[in-house]
């Protein structure tokens, strides 16, 4: 019985890291389309940041949802200031709209 209790834990907390990070993922879109972030306008990743609750904000899966983003081609890259900026991509704008309704 033990050993089932942990398998269903395990399997509860996977489900609920994923669900974290298309979370995250989705509050950074919504809010740089807030912003109106498109293309050559940009902004700091740690404006970014602020888009999500403190507790999540250092952690490794903040990291790893930009990386997706990025991968995923819905936002773009740059470093300025020696800071990391962040914009969408406008060549994927109804994509992204799509991702965020889902």
């Amino acid at each position: 019985i033990r050993f089932k209790f942990g398998v269903n834990v395990y399997i509860l907390n996977y489900c609920c890291y994923f669900m974290d990070k298309v979370f995250i993922m989705k509050r950074f879109l919504r809010k740089l389309i807030n912003l109106d972030i498109w293309g050559g306008r940009h902004t700091e990743l740690t404006n970014l940041k602020k888009a999500i609750p403190k507790h999540l904000r250092g952690e490794k899966i903040t990291e790893e949802a930009v990386k997706e983003l990025a991968a995923m081609e819905f936002i773009t890259t740059k470093q300025s200031t020696g800071e990391i900026h962040i914009s969408l991509n406008s060549k994927k704008q109804q994509e992204i709209y799509d991702f965020v309704k889902e």
